[in-house]
């Protein structure tokens, strides 16, 4: 549920193996279990995380990362990226005629993020390592 709404999220076929690994763990009922029994774990903890790292890296730049990835390197609709992050359309109009939610779309930006995130990176030339440094 996000402002108000249902956002139904399509699961790669990694993203079932890993809820079904969480499974065997033996927690009923919250995929990331807390440190309290039968408490899931908290909505800051990977805030918490990254802060305790010293991490200039946040919990909404993993959102924004996944979109840059969809705009530059994928062939998928603005609409379908957008809808995978459960953004609103601004256009009152354009809102009022859209229903569905492009599930099967979503389905296949979901396999292509899993694929991506299981590959091994590329490695760089020595000219992009340089514009890196």
């Amino acid at each position: 549920m996000k402002a108000g709404r249902e956002h139904r999220v399509p699961l790669s076929a990694r993203a079932v193996k890993v809820l079904k690994a969480m499974r065997k763990l033996g927690e009923e009922g919250h995929v990331f279990p807390g440190p309290k029994e039968g408490k899931p774990l908290s909505s800051m903890a990977m805030a918490m995380l990254l802060r305790r790292m010293k991490s200039e890296v946040t919990v909404h730049g993993f959102r924004s990362s996944f979109r840059d990835w969809a705009s530059e390197t994928t062939g998928f609709s603005h609409e379908v990226c957008e809808m995978a992050l459960a953004h609103t359309i601004g256009n009152k109009a354009e809102a009022a005629y859209r229903r569905g939610d492009l599930f099967d779309k979503r389905r296949g930006l979901m396999d292509a993020w899993a694929d991506y995130c299981a590959s091994v990176p590329a490695k760089a030339s020595t000219g992009e390592q340089l514009k890196a440094a």
